[in-house]
């Protein structure tokens, strides 16, 4: 039998290699397809109106091919309209499609016309917005009110009202009468003239920003009236709509790669169509009519939204051009980075050497990390399309990962003693593939899977409080070294990216919220430190702590003077009732976390585990967390809703946190066994928390990536983009804490404080390299065991403190000039 140490040894080159070569295809993939399949397409307003699938069986998520839709509400749909009007022209199946449009605008106006004999009539609606949807009835499409609006673009009678004659979206669909009235309409050839007729007289710059031809709606002939189905016919639809592509087509260029569609013809609305949601083979369900309409508002819409994050719309949408800073800030990055891989270069050209050099340069590999970020989620070289959940593919994944972590599960000789840093880092690391999975499906409108999702959340924020807690009450060292690596590591990340990504730095919520509560736990222990070993004071000040903290969220008031300072300052733009929300959610787990590691320090220099009662409370616990587990995973599955969840979250969040450490501690074999593959993952959980919104996931945490081409492909698209996301995050993870060494440098090694009497024996020999988390309640003493008032004591390594501040000068600069760019 090998040894335990080498059992899931590979060759670290192995890694490398495998993600190196990922990487390249990827990016071949992605150049590829945009120089052939994108050419003339280049922002999907094609794939939009003609290419396209149902992601889910109930007909609720359009996917089209290769981008994401936006999904349109009064707020956004209001202010691309305006005060405009938009026409529509044709038979019934038009104005289903009018009056879904004006819901989508304005939910108080009706869906269906009023049952009062006058459906073959003009409508009008009013949105609250001040937009006017008009619908004209014209079956045939051969009125010369229909060819007036057609050549002189003329919209309203009350110019004065809808300030331009010209519409901004003009719609026009017919074809079902010329079939079923064959006789009055003249039939076939007589449609084919009216739409000859139709195409020429479009003027040459248009009547409206965007026309739309709807194609002749296909029918469901085994549900058509006996009436209908002798003329109508769908061999005779298939012409019509050949015939009418065309006709438009050669009459008009319809992709204009810089702008919307001029015109454009909608076949994919044929696509959409499904035999079940129709009762008399002509006219479908309110459900499918308004996502067509919710396609015509992206495809006039989209390039008018907001450019700035998140970019949760790409059809039909170009990317914006980065600021002048963010190219700057990107491109700074990447050429100092090659800088210094060059000056590191080896003398060996191996691949293993090179390897080495990567290793030893971060710089270069956070320069690359970020070009590779930008170009995922800020350009169109991959793909994004919607998410889709589906409650057997969660199941099915996070059992996959279950049989990973099993598979490379680690067992030890000796007890590693309790919430040690082999289990922590696994904690972390099944937690981190829990919620990544929750991510990537958009589970988060399941309760069932929000809620415990949540939990894990908190155990996050409890690991940090324990471990910060236990370092600090051990060592009694709150100099301001330790606050300053703490929070580079923290923060590095994601600072860049809020400048390279050009988004909010809250938006990312893991580092800001764990830093927060950092500062809160080092404030709290750290104010009057020497009666820290006084347990009744030091559980009194806790206390104040936590009700100071829980005041000043609640009351919101102090957070917005906080936040209108630092607009005014640093021109930091946050919302203080969004922040508020998120740090509501887990007030009192970090506290808790605090108690639970001065009761551990407690328990062990009072011995109490060597008390003959021990093994009696320890089985008590153990059964009781038992309960609570059980208790908890049936009241959150029967809460109406995630929102009703959330109420009782800051209350009850502590109790399966603190049930999983005591059955997970239940005895010395548990406490030996690990996983490697969740330890793994849970050493680079930061980075994989942080690069999942734009690598792996994609416009902004809104889709997913997409490297091959095609819907179809996704499962093998899951599998490239994690073998990518993994190893970039797993390589910024080990640049970020070389970075942080860099900037805030690192103190003499003295004798370390273990945090269990295993790792007693074991401490002294231990090379491996300070994380930010893991190495938390084992860290190097400094040689002065400094005081509250002592933060800014010139520590033995030089200069750090003028790093940051000329580092936070830049910060300040950069966002000073950034509200100008």
């Amino acid at each position: 039998m090998l040894p335990t140490k080498t059992r899931y040894t590979l060759n670290p080159s192995f890694s490398h290699l495998v993600g190196v070569a990922v990487i390249l295809v990827s990016l071949c993939l992605g150049i590829g397809r945009r120089v052939v399949f994108d050419w003339f397409d280049p922002l999907h307003c094609n794939a939009l109106i003609s290419r396209g699938s149902w992601l889910d069986s109930d007909k609720k998520i359009w996917q089209p091919d290769g981008c994401m839709l936006h999904q349109y509400n009064p707020e956004t749909a209001g202010k691309c309209l305006g005060g405009r009007q938009t026409i529509f022209i044709g038979d019934s199946v038009t104005r289903r499609l009018f009056y879904q449009f004006a819901h989508l605008l304005d939910p108080s106006l009706p869906t269906a016309p009023k049952e009062d004999g006058l459906k073959h009539a003009n409508h009008s609606l009013h949105a609250t917005s001040g937009a006017l949807v008009s619908f004209f009835w014209d079956p045939f499409l051969n009125s010369s009110h229909t060819f007036d609006i057609v050549s002189k673009g003329i919209a309203s009678q009350n110019q004065s009202t809808y300030g331009s004659k010209q519409p901004a979206l003009l719609t026009l669909g017919g074809g079902l009468w010329n079939l079923r009235y064959s006789d009055l309409s003249g039939g076939l050839p007589a449609w084919e003239a009216n739409i000859e007729s139709l195409a020429q007289s479009l003027p040459s710059k248009g009547s409206s920003d965007n026309i739309v031809f709807l194609p002749v709606e296909e029918i469901i002939p085994s549900k058509l009236s006996p009436d209908r189905a002798k003329t109508m016919h769908s061999s005779d639809i298939d012409a019509m709509n050949s015939d009418l592509y065309h006709r438009i087509y050669s009459s008009h260029t319809v992709v204009n790669s810089k702008t919307n569609l001029p015109i454009a013809l909608p076949l994919v609305f044929n696509g959409m169509l499904d035999p079940s949601y129709t009762q008399d083979g002509i006219h479908f369900a309110d459900s499918l009519v308004r996502t067509q309409a919710n396609i015509l508002l992206n495809l006039h819409c989209n390039e008018k939204l907001p450019s700035h994050f998140p970019m949760d719309a790409t059809c039909c949408r170009s990317y914006p051009s980065p600021r002048l800073l963010q190219l700057t800030s990107i491109m700074v990055l990447v050429v100092v980075g090659v800088y210094q891989l060059w000056a590191s270069r080896p003398e060996d050209r191996s691949f293993t050497s090179w390897c080495s050099a990567i290793e030893s340069s971060p710089l270069f590999v956070m320069g690359v990390a970020i070009l590779l970020i930008f170009l995922a989620d800020r350009t169109g070289l991959w793909l994004k399309e919607q998410k889709l959940f589906s409650a057997w593919t969660f199941g099915f994944l996070c059992l996959v990962s279950l049989g990973a972590g099993v598979l490379t599960l680690k067992t030890s000789d000796k007890d590693l003693g309790f919430l040690n840093r082999e289990q922590t880092d696994e904690w972390k690391g099944w937690m981190q593939v829990a919620i990544l999975i929750y991510h990537y499906l958009g589970a988060s409108k399941v309760s069932g899977i929000y809620n415990p999702i949540r939990v894990l959340v908190a155990a996050y924020l409890f690991m940090s409080g324990y471990g910060h807690a236990t370092f600090y009450l051990k060592k009694a060292d709150f100099g301001f070294l330790r606050v300053a690596q703490v929070l580079v590591r923290l923060n590095l990340l994601t600072v860049i990216l809020a400048y390279t990504m050009n988004t909010d730095y809250l938006s990312y919520y893991f580092a800001p919220l764990v830093s927060l509560w950092y500062m809160i736990m080092y404030v709290t222990l750290a104010a009057g430190s020497r009666f820290n070993d006084r347990t009744p004071l030091l559980v009194g000040k806790i206390l104040i702590s936590a009700a100071l903290v829980t005041l000043f969220f609640h009351t919101l008031w102090p957070l917005e003077t906080l936040f209108e300072i630092l607009a005014r300052i640093f021109r930091i733009q946050w919302s203080a009732k969004e922040w508020a929300f998120r740090v509501k959610l887990d007030l009192w787990i970090v506290y808790v976390g605090i108690f639970a590691a001065l009761a551990v320090i407690k328990i062990q220099e009072l011995h109490l585990t060597e008390s003959a009662r021990w093994p009696m409370v320890q089985k008590a616990a153990i059964v009781l967390s038992a309960l609570i587990m059980t208790w908890f995973f049936v009241f959150e599955v029967t809460q109406e809703s995630k929102f009703t969840y959330n109420y009782w979250h800051p209350y009850i969040s502590c109790l399966p946190v603190l049930a999983f450490v005591v059955l997970r501690n239940a005895n010395a074999t548990l406490r030996a066994a690990n996983s490697q593959l969740f330890a793994f993952i849970g050493r680079c959980s930061l980075e994989t928390f942080i690069i999942q919104y734009h690598l792996w996931l994609a416009a902004d945490t809104k889709g997913v990536l997409l490297v091959l081409p095609g819907t179809q492909w996704r499962p093998l698209n899951f599998i490239i983009t994690s073998i990518m996301f993994v190893y970039i995050s797993n390589q910024v993870a080990h640049a970020t804490g070389t970075l942080v060494t860099t900037v805030c440098g690192q103190k003499p090694k003295a004798t370390a404080l273990p945090t269990t009497s295993s790792e007693a024996h074991s401490s002294q020999n231990s090379v491996q390299p300070r994380r930010w988390v893991d190495r938390l309640a084992d860290g190097a003493a400094s040689p002065h065991q400094a005081s509250f008032y002592k933060l800014w004591e010139k520590p033995v390594e030089t200069n750090y403190v003028t790093k940051l501040a000329v580092i936070c000068g830049a910060m300040w600069m950069l966002n000073l000039l950034w509200s100008t760019s």
